[in-house]
Order: C-alpha cells, then sequence, then structure tokens
C-alpha cells in the first residue's frame, strides 16, 4: 500500500471514528449544560410574586413557594385580612413574605408590586399570573359590567402583571400564567371567561420565545375543578359532586394539587418545560 493509499484509510478511520464518538459528545455536552442550568436556580434566596395570592390556588401557591424556600410577595386587590393570613402561616411555618395589595388592572399598581419584591427582597426571580375573575352567564345574558371585568383583569390585568415580569425577572427565572381547562372544555355560560382565560396560553407561548437567550421558562397551568370559592359559590353539594364524578380520580382538586405543579416548574428539575400549557385538571380533560 503506497502513502497516499494509507493517508486515505487513515482519514476515513479518522472521519468514522469522529461520527462514532460525536453523538455521546454531544449528548454528555447537553446533559451538563442541563445540569448547569438545573444547578443555578436553586429555590433558596430566590424570590416569588403571586397575584391574587390571598386565597385559593394563589395562596396555596404562595405557601407552598415559601416551604419550598423562596421568598415571597403575596399580592391582593381587597381581602387584606386574607393577605395577611397567609404571610403569618408561612413566617410561622419559619418562611419569608410579605403581602402588597395590588389592582393588576392598573400598571403603575403593578410597578410598585414589583418595587415591593426589590427593595424587601432585593430582586424578582419568579412571576406567578395567578390573579382573575370569573362571570358565567349564557352569550344573551351576559352584562357589558361583568365581560367587560373579565378582560380587564383576566386579558389585561395578567398582561400588565406578564410585561413587567419580562422586563425585571432576573435570568434564569420563571413566569407562569394561570390558564383554565374550561379552555378545552367549553361547557356553556363560560364562553368570554374561557376566551379571556385562553389569552394566558398564547401570552406564555410568545413570550417564552421574546425571552430567548435568558434562560427564563414560561408556561401556563390550566387548572380543572378546584375546590376553591371561585368554582364552589354558587353550587349544590349535588352539583360539587356530579363533576367529581366526570374525573377519572373521581374527585376535584385541590389548591395544593395545582401548587404542587407551580412548584415543579420554579424548581431546578423545571427549566426545561417552556412555551407550554400544563392541564393540571386529574384528567377532566
Amino acid at each position: 500500500m503506497d502513502d497516499n493509499s494509507k493517508k486515505s484509510v487513515l482519514s476515513r478511520r479518522t472521519v468514522l471514528s469522529a461520527a462514532a464518538i460525536a453523538p455521546a459528545v454531544v449528548a454528555a455536552a447537553a446533559a451538563a449544560s442541563g445540569t448547569a442550568q438545573a444547578q443555578q436556580f436553586q429555590t433558596a434566596d430566590k424570590v416569588a410574586i403571586v397575584t391574587g395570592s390571598s386565597r385559593g390556588i394563589g395562596a396555596a401557591t404562595a405557601r407552598r413557594l415559601a416551604a419550598d424556600g423562596f421568598k415571597v410577595v403575596v399580592n391582593c386587590r381587597v381581602n387584606h385580612d386574607l393577605a395577611t393570613a397567609v404571610v403569618r402561616d408561612i413566617e410561622k411555618a419559619g418562611g419569608q413574605a410579605v403581602w402588597e395589595q395590588a389592582d393588576i388592572r392598573e400598571p403603575t399598581a403593578v410597578r410598585r408590586l414589583f418595587d415591593v419584591a426589590e427593595r424587601e427582597f432585593g430582586g424578582v426571580d419568579v412571576v406567578v399570573a395567578n390573579a382573575g375573575v370569573m362571570h358565567l352567564a349564557p352569550f344573551r345574558d351576559m352584562s357589558d359590567e361583568d365581560f367587560d371585568k373579565m378582560v380587564d383583569t383576566n386579558v389585561k390585568g395578567s398582561f400588565n402583571t406578564l410585561r413587567e415580569a419580562a422586563r425585571r425577572v432576573r435570568d434564569g427565572g420563571r413566569i407562569i400564567a394561570t390558564s383554565s381547562s374550561i379552555v378545552q372544555l367549553r361547557s356553556p355560560t363560560y364562553g368570554p371567561y374561557a376566551a379571556s382565560k385562553g389569552s394566558m396560553e398564547i401570552y406564555a407561548n410568545i413570550l417564552a420565545k421574546e425571552l430567548a437567550g435568558r434562560k427564563i421558562s414560561v408556561n401556563a397551568i390550566a387548572p380543572g375543578l378546584v375546590a376553591t370559592s371561585l368554582f364552589l359559590d354558587g353550587k349544590t353539594d349535588e352539583q360539587v359532586a356530579g363533576f367529581a364524578q366526570r374525573t377519572p380520580h373521581g374527585r376535584i382538586g385541590e389548591p395544593s394539587d395545582i401548587a404542587a405543579m407551580v412548584a415543579f416548574l420554579c424548581s431546578p428539575d423545571g427549566w426545561w418545560v417552556n412555551g407550554q400549557t400544563l392541564y393540571t385538571n386529574g384528567g377532566v380533560v
């Protein structure tokens, strides 16, 4: 075999060897990168804002994030006593929290909410845009006032929150918008509410793309039937039992079920979930 032939054989062997090990190298690099990202977002000393967290899913989320090590800013619009109670619960359990009144329909109030987080705890790492209102009626009976309240809070108010989050959440953080499984269930009387909540899913998906390069994961969660005043008010025990039978697990959800999913998305292991809507409903959809 002449020198040129030997070089050709060696060259082919080199290429084949490189091709064989390349996937392993890429996989190792990806694994190392994922591990590094997860390690960078440890929950201790991180700061979370949870809007609409004086009761229901928001309160459960605030308590859970505090239990996981976050410093939490609890938010309410009118329920000052309930917000104070959530903070008290967090502090009794050894966590750190403050509460701030802010109507998310007002951009200046939302900015003030973030100012509190930065002044009290040094910054913002997680924002859970949870505040919302619900008014139900058939299309022909829906009042302009109730329709406008849902648009102002669920669509515009959540936009105000997410816009400020896009500006002020620190790199590597998390942003979560609360949608609803009614977007898929599409039950009668829920039309305008479902439409307003569908905007959360669009917001999350687009914002995730706009924040590319900052390692901020943005997602929406879509709770189903949950034992909160928002769902239970106005329903009889028989109606609630009927709803429970619609789920494979035979029960309606608890606020803690939803808080657990938020906690996962805010954990080091949740960073790779991005731009998604997680239907957290026990299988009702």
